[in-house]
């Protein structure tokens, strides 16, 4: 059936199921679109010169941002109490990783930090 659906493939995948012996499983799941690297790209380069201004470090300031857009909570640890985003960004969708960068130019912007909305920025694209 999917030697049908990919005819270009199926000697690959006819391959695949004579060498598998106990069979081969695949799993069919819709499609994710994650965020762009441009976004990436922007949102990597404002919070670097942001948490510099800030006297942070990049990865300190990042798990600020997603606490603030996702929210947080607090877990105990042998280390004691540590607060933690409910999500993290590496599978944020496009829509998801605009709220980061969102929160990211609101929160400046409360330290009179400015940060060009990105749609104004030149893309690498």
């Amino acid at each position: 059936m999917l030697s049908q659906q990919f005819p270009r493939q199926s000697a690959e995948l006819m391959e695949l199921c004579n060498a598998s012996k106990e069979g081969v499983t695949v799993e069919l799941m819709p499609t994710k679109a994650w965020h762009s690297r441009p976004q990436e790209n922007y949102y990597r380069n404002w919070c670097r010169q942001f948490a510099t201004w800030c006297g942070m470090t990049p990865d300190e300031l990042h798990d600020e941002l997603l606490c603030k857009c996702y929210g947080s909570e607090e877990v105990e640890t042998k280390m004691g109490v540590r607060r933690r985003p409910l999500k993290r960004s590496s599978g944020a969708s496009k829509k998801e990783f605009s709220e980061l960068i969102d929160t990211l130019i609101q929160t400046a912007a409360e330290f009179d930090f400015v940060i060009p909305p990105a749609n104004e920025v030149p893309s690498d694209d």
